[in-house]
């Protein structure tokens, strides 16, 4: 992206703001994983263990940190991400024995949306001990359901809802052609 995506504007508000609002509507606890000094004023932060990890070390200090057994992980690159698809993942996390609870949509896993139980803490410590840092290769280390795209559909979802920012013509984009037509139709 050349910029630190979370700081990025949309709507008059940080990616980060507004994926922390969204969340906040779902969760009673939200922590943001990553700098301290960078992200402090948004609310509570925990850091990475060890730098350099990616989003599987962000994983890794959010279900040493929790107190609770389910775990919303939110990228803060999903700003299309509507509380209603939040909640009714949770709701799918709490249906069965998984471990880990992730959609699939836009012909991929979508690990950095997705619900992990707090025993899958093992499973993250020994693939980051391999440096194993890919994180939909933890969906073979342990239980996880994966929610497919007509399971989304068939709830009333679009899987644009999904769309991530990762380079600035995404963001363009996103800017420039608004995504006003995404709504929750359940």
């Amino acid at each position: 992206m050349g910029s630190d995506k979370a700081l990025l504007l949309w709507r008059g508000e940080t990616l980060l703001k507004r994926t922390l609002d969204t969340a906040r509507q779902v969760c009673d606890r939200v922590i943001i994983c990553g700098s301290r000094q960078l992200y402090g004023e948004y609310g509570e932060v925990i850091e990475d263990v060890e730098l350099g990890l990616g989003p599987l070390g962000g994983i890794h200090a959010a279900l040493h940190a929790t107190e609770t057994d389910l775990n919303l992980i939110l990228s803060v690159d999903l700003p299309l991400m509507p509380r209603e698809f939040l909640h009714w993942l949770l709701q799918q996390a709490l249906s069965g024995e998984q471990k880990i609870s992730a959609p699939e949509s836009l012909g991929k896993l979508q690990p950095l949306c997705a619900v992990y139980h707090r025993d899958t803490v093992a499973a993250v410590d020994q693939a980051l001990r391999e440096r194993d840092l890919k994180v939909t290769r933890l969906f073979e280390r342990v239980a996880t359901r994966i929610i497919s795209e007509q399971d989304i559909r068939g709830t009333g979802f679009e899987p644009a809802i999904f769309t991530n920012v990762n380079t600035p013509e995404e963001y363009g984009s996103l800017v420039h052609d608004g995504y006003t037509h995404l709504h929750h139709q359940a």
